[in-house]
Protein backbone atom coordinates (compact mmCIF):
# COMPACT_ATOMS: atom_id res chain seq x y z
CA UNK A 1 0.00 0.00 0.00
CA UNK A 2 1.28 3.06 -1.11
CA UNK A 3 1.53 5.87 1.46
CA UNK A 4 1.26 9.94 0.14
CA UNK A 5 4.33 11.88 1.53
CA UNK A 6 1.98 14.43 3.17
CA UNK A 7 0.77 11.61 5.54
CA UNK A 8 3.75 9.89 5.98
CA UNK A 9 5.03 13.63 7.83
CA UNK A 10 1.70 13.62 9.29
CA UNK A 11 2.25 10.04 10.79
CA UNK A 12 5.76 10.93 11.76
CA UNK A 13 4.88 13.85 13.45
CA UNK A 14 1.96 12.64 15.82
CA UNK A 15 4.29 9.77 16.64
CA UNK A 16 7.52 12.37 17.77
CA UNK A 17 4.90 14.66 19.56
CA UNK A 18 3.69 11.42 21.32
CA UNK A 19 7.01 10.36 21.95
CA UNK A 20 8.58 13.83 23.82
CA UNK A 21 5.09 14.65 25.13
CA UNK A 22 5.01 15.68 28.86
CA UNK A 23 3.28 13.46 31.07
CA UNK A 24 0.87 13.97 34.20
CA UNK A 25 -0.10 13.02 37.66
CA UNK A 26 -3.44 13.76 38.79
CA UNK A 27 -4.77 13.90 42.69
CA UNK A 28 -7.51 14.91 44.07
CA UNK A 29 -8.11 16.12 47.50
CA UNK A 30 -10.67 17.98 49.67
CA UNK A 31 -11.65 21.39 49.50
CA UNK A 32 -13.55 23.56 52.13
CA UNK A 33 -15.05 26.72 51.84
CA UNK A 34 -15.30 29.26 54.87
CA UNK A 35 -16.87 32.39 55.19
CA UNK A 36 -14.75 35.93 57.37
CA UNK A 37 -16.57 37.99 59.26
CA UNK A 38 -17.68 40.60 56.54
CA UNK A 39 -20.88 40.62 54.13
CA UNK A 40 -22.46 38.48 52.35
CA UNK A 41 -22.84 35.97 54.98
CA UNK A 42 -25.74 32.85 53.32
CA UNK A 43 -28.37 32.30 55.56
CA UNK A 44 -27.87 29.71 58.07
CA UNK A 45 -24.06 29.85 58.31
CA UNK A 46 -21.39 31.98 60.64
CA UNK A 47 -17.92 33.75 60.00
CA UNK A 48 -15.09 31.29 61.07
CA UNK A 49 -13.04 33.19 63.65
CA UNK A 50 -9.35 32.13 62.02
CA UNK A 51 -10.14 33.47 58.52
CA UNK A 52 -8.86 36.98 57.84
CA UNK A 53 -7.76 37.48 61.00
CA UNK A 54 -3.86 38.86 62.00
CA UNK A 55 -1.02 38.28 59.66
CA UNK A 56 1.55 36.50 61.34
CA UNK A 57 4.54 35.70 59.02
CA UNK A 58 5.70 32.13 59.16
CA UNK A 59 4.98 30.57 62.34
CA UNK A 60 6.28 27.22 63.49
CA UNK A 61 5.22 24.08 65.12
CA UNK A 62 1.23 25.04 65.26
CA UNK A 63 0.32 21.60 65.01
CA UNK A 64 1.49 18.18 65.97
CA UNK A 65 4.66 16.69 64.96
CA UNK A 66 3.26 13.56 64.37
CA UNK A 67 -0.30 12.16 63.14
CA UNK A 68 -1.41 8.64 62.47
CA UNK A 69 -0.92 8.02 58.93
CA UNK A 70 -3.65 9.55 56.64
CA UNK A 71 -5.20 11.55 59.41
CA UNK A 72 -5.66 15.12 60.42
CA UNK A 73 -3.26 17.34 62.51
CA UNK A 74 -3.90 18.73 65.46
CA UNK A 75 -3.41 22.35 66.66
CA UNK A 76 -0.82 22.61 69.99
CA UNK A 77 -0.27 26.63 69.89
CA UNK A 78 -1.72 28.56 72.62
CA UNK A 79 -5.00 30.53 71.63
CA UNK A 80 -3.55 32.93 68.74
CA UNK A 81 -0.79 31.38 68.08
CA UNK A 82 -0.79 31.60 64.50
CA UNK A 83 -3.86 33.67 64.31
CA UNK A 84 -6.05 30.57 65.29
CA UNK A 85 -8.41 30.90 67.72
CA UNK A 86 -8.66 27.28 69.65
CA UNK A 87 -7.94 23.75 68.67
CA UNK A 88 -11.44 23.10 68.43
CA UNK A 89 -11.52 25.91 65.99
CA UNK A 90 -8.91 24.13 64.16
CA UNK A 91 -10.16 21.24 63.93
CA UNK A 92 -13.43 22.36 61.93
CA UNK A 93 -10.57 23.28 59.05
CA UNK A 94 -10.18 19.25 58.47
CA UNK A 95 -14.38 18.17 58.80
CA UNK A 96 -17.35 19.11 56.89
CA UNK A 97 -18.84 21.51 59.63
CA UNK A 98 -23.15 22.35 58.60
CA UNK A 99 -22.88 26.20 59.04
CA UNK A 100 -19.29 26.88 58.95
CA UNK A 101 -18.50 25.30 55.90
CA UNK A 102 -19.04 23.64 52.49
CA UNK A 103 -16.70 21.02 51.22
CA UNK A 104 -15.96 19.43 47.19
CA UNK A 105 -13.03 17.68 45.06
CA UNK A 106 -10.52 19.47 43.76
CA UNK A 107 -8.34 17.48 41.18
CA UNK A 108 -4.96 18.96 40.50
CA UNK A 109 -2.98 17.67 37.47
CA UNK A 110 0.92 18.35 37.96
CA UNK A 111 2.48 18.22 34.48
CA UNK A 112 6.42 17.23 33.93
CA UNK A 113 8.67 19.82 33.82
CA UNK A 114 10.24 18.44 30.92
CA UNK A 115 9.86 15.27 28.74
CA UNK A 116 11.62 12.92 30.67
CA UNK A 117 12.81 15.08 33.77
CA UNK A 118 10.42 13.19 35.94
CA UNK A 119 10.18 16.18 38.02
CA UNK A 120 6.75 17.25 38.25
CA UNK A 121 5.06 20.45 39.49
CA UNK A 122 1.62 22.21 39.82
CA UNK A 123 2.08 25.87 39.80
CA UNK A 124 -0.28 29.16 40.14
CA UNK A 125 0.25 32.54 41.28
CA UNK A 126 -4.08 33.31 41.13
CA UNK A 127 -4.86 30.06 43.32
CA UNK A 128 -8.44 30.25 43.78
CA UNK A 129 -10.19 27.15 42.56
CA UNK A 130 -13.56 28.29 44.12
CA UNK A 131 -14.46 31.58 42.98
CA UNK A 132 -18.20 32.20 42.89
CA UNK A 133 -18.61 28.58 44.11
CA UNK A 134 -19.67 26.70 47.30
CA UNK A 135 -19.93 29.69 49.86
CA UNK A 136 -19.04 32.16 47.50
CA UNK A 137 -16.76 35.56 47.09
CA UNK A 138 -18.43 37.50 50.04
CA UNK A 139 -18.48 40.56 47.88
CA UNK A 140 -14.65 40.03 46.75
CA UNK A 141 -12.48 39.74 44.07
CA UNK A 142 -12.13 36.10 44.82
CA UNK A 143 -13.13 33.20 47.06
CA UNK A 144 -10.25 33.80 49.51
CA UNK A 145 -10.73 31.86 52.79
CA UNK A 146 -10.79 27.86 52.14
CA UNK A 147 -8.74 24.82 53.13
CA UNK A 148 -7.11 22.18 50.77
CA UNK A 149 -6.05 18.49 52.03
CA UNK A 150 -4.52 15.78 50.02
CA UNK A 151 -4.42 12.02 51.36
CA UNK A 152 -2.13 10.07 49.14
CA UNK A 153 -0.47 6.84 49.17
CA UNK A 154 3.17 6.90 47.05
CA UNK A 155 6.16 4.27 46.51
CA UNK A 156 9.47 5.39 47.37
CA UNK A 157 12.22 5.52 45.63
CA UNK A 158 15.88 7.18 46.52
CA UNK A 159 16.42 10.67 45.04
CA UNK A 160 12.96 11.86 46.16
CA UNK A 161 12.37 15.16 46.74
CA UNK A 162 9.12 17.63 47.28
CA UNK A 163 8.82 21.74 47.53
CA UNK A 164 6.21 23.60 48.27
CA UNK A 165 6.16 27.71 47.80
CA UNK A 166 3.01 29.98 48.83
CA UNK A 167 0.86 31.16 51.41
CA UNK A 168 -1.09 30.53 53.67
CA UNK A 169 -0.30 27.72 55.93
CA UNK A 170 1.22 24.09 54.52
CA UNK A 171 1.49 21.30 55.87
CA UNK A 172 3.38 17.73 54.71
CA UNK A 173 3.19 14.89 56.95
CA UNK A 174 4.89 12.09 54.84
CA UNK A 175 4.50 8.45 57.03
CA UNK A 176 2.95 10.02 59.55
CA UNK A 177 6.19 13.09 60.27
CA UNK A 178 5.82 16.34 59.76
CA UNK A 179 8.42 17.33 57.37
CA UNK A 180 7.01 20.50 55.93
CA UNK A 181 5.82 23.26 58.39
CA UNK A 182 4.64 26.68 56.64
CA UNK A 183 2.19 27.66 58.85
CA UNK A 184 0.83 31.20 59.95
CA UNK A 185 -0.57 33.90 57.83
CA UNK A 186 2.19 34.94 55.35
CA UNK A 187 3.05 35.69 51.69
CA UNK A 188 5.05 32.95 49.84
CA UNK A 189 7.48 30.87 51.32
CA UNK A 190 9.08 28.16 50.80
CA UNK A 191 10.34 24.70 52.42
CA UNK A 192 11.54 21.59 50.77
CA UNK A 193 12.24 17.87 51.83
CA UNK A 194 15.03 15.21 50.65
CA UNK A 195 13.13 11.92 51.38
CA UNK A 196 16.33 10.10 51.91
CA UNK A 197 16.67 11.69 55.02
CA UNK A 198 13.64 10.24 56.21
CA UNK A 199 14.55 6.21 56.96
CA UNK A 200 11.66 4.88 54.33
CA UNK A 201 12.42 1.55 52.87
CA UNK A 202 13.07 1.67 49.16
CA UNK A 203 10.05 0.17 47.53
CA UNK A 204 7.60 0.20 49.57
CA UNK A 205 4.37 2.39 49.94
CA UNK A 206 3.91 5.08 52.23
CA UNK A 207 1.50 7.95 53.62
CA UNK A 208 1.50 11.40 52.25
CA UNK A 209 -1.23 13.97 53.70
CA UNK A 210 -0.85 17.87 52.81
CA UNK A 211 -3.20 20.19 54.39
CA UNK A 212 -3.03 23.80 53.17
CA UNK A 213 -5.16 27.17 53.87
CA UNK A 214 -6.22 30.35 52.40
CA UNK A 215 -7.08 32.72 54.95
CA UNK A 216 -6.06 35.87 53.77
CA UNK A 217 -6.56 38.73 51.36
CA UNK A 218 -4.87 39.45 49.01
CA UNK A 219 -2.69 36.79 47.34
CA UNK A 220 -3.17 33.09 46.79
CA UNK A 221 0.01 31.41 45.76
CA UNK A 222 0.63 27.47 45.36
CA UNK A 223 3.44 25.93 43.98
CA UNK A 224 4.20 22.24 44.33
CA UNK A 225 7.41 20.32 42.53
CA UNK A 226 8.09 16.59 43.20
CA UNK A 227 9.86 14.16 41.79
CA UNK A 228 7.30 11.43 43.30
CA UNK A 229 5.67 9.65 40.55
CA UNK A 230 3.10 7.21 41.42
CA UNK A 231 0.61 9.31 43.40
CA UNK A 232 -2.42 7.38 44.46
CA UNK A 233 -5.71 9.69 45.97
CA UNK A 234 -6.65 7.32 49.04
CA UNK A 235 -9.52 9.57 50.74
CA UNK A 236 -10.98 11.30 47.59
CA UNK A 237 -13.79 13.38 49.97
CA UNK A 238 -17.16 14.05 48.97
CA UNK A 239 -18.89 12.96 45.69
CA UNK A 240 -19.13 15.84 43.08
CA UNK A 241 -15.87 17.15 41.84
CA UNK A 242 -16.09 20.87 41.26
CA UNK A 243 -16.40 22.31 37.21
CA UNK A 244 -12.93 24.04 37.51
CA UNK A 245 -11.19 21.09 38.17
CA UNK A 246 -12.98 19.05 35.38
CA UNK A 247 -12.72 22.24 32.68
CA UNK A 248 -9.38 22.52 33.78
CA UNK A 249 -8.54 18.57 32.91
CA UNK A 250 -10.43 18.91 29.88
CA UNK A 251 -7.84 21.09 28.50
CA UNK A 252 -5.04 18.87 29.10
CA UNK A 253 -4.01 15.50 27.41
CA UNK A 254 -3.24 12.96 29.86
CA UNK A 255 -0.52 10.61 29.18
CA UNK A 256 0.31 8.29 31.94
CA UNK A 257 -0.75 8.32 35.93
Amino acid sequence: MKISRLAFVAVFAACAGAAFAQNTLTVTGTIRDFLYAGPGIPSGYVAHPDFEGAITGVVPNMTSSTIVPGGKPVFVGAPGYGAVSSAASFAQWWQNVPGVNMAANLNLTLTETAPGSGMYQYSSNSFFPIDNQLLGNQGLGHNFHFTFELHLTFTYQVGQTFTFTGDDDLWLYINGKRVIDLGGVHGAASQSVNLDTLGLTAGNSYAFDLFFAERHTTQSNFTITTSIQSFVSTIPGPAAVLPFALGFLASRRRIRR
